[in-house]
């Protein structure tokens, strides 16, 4: 099976990629229509496994890759990755206290005023949140990745 995956092109691999984690989001939001009045405590179990393997993820697949990369240049390895991070951090701080958005249990946005709908905040997020998971896998399966 990897042989098979290998041998096709970045372009077929990337979109193969991004439809099974479409699969699984998908399967992972499912949860709703099975648990119709989930308790607090599910959804903030639910809520802090999702946080885990985010943070797990984000090491393993970005940071650890990042520093391994780094380990010939002129700076300690550790630093570009921390200069990245600290950045993705300092935008979405930014990006907080402009875009407008929900909390849970509130139904009045935060940031700038706007009369957007949930439902417009809800697909406003989603493309938020898409742009860094598209720019892993353009630096994943780039012309000048080493990642193998």
């Amino acid at each position: 099976m990897r042989e098979w995956f290998i041998g096709l092109g970045p372009v077929t691999q990337a979109l193969l990629a991004t439809s099974f984690t479409w699969f699984v989001t998908a399967l992972g939001a499912a949860v709703v229509f099975f648990a119709k009045n989930p308790s607090r405590k599910l959804l903030d179990a639910m809520l802090g496994m999702a946080a885990g393997v985010m943070i797990a993820a984000s090491y393993w697949s970005l940071l650890a890759p990042a520093i391994e990369m780094s380990q010939d240049g002129p700076l300690p390895p550790w630093m570009p990755a921390m200069i990245g991070f600290l950045a993705g951090g300092a935008f979405l701080w930014i990006i907080d206290k402009l875009l407008p958005h929900l909390h849970p249990d509130t139904t009045k946005p935060e940031g700038i005023h706007t009369t957007w709908r949930r439902t417009t905040l809800l697909v406003m997020a989603i493309t938020l949140h898409n742009i860094p998971e598209g720019l892993a896998v353009g630096v994943a399966f780039g012309p000048s990745s080493t990642l193998g």
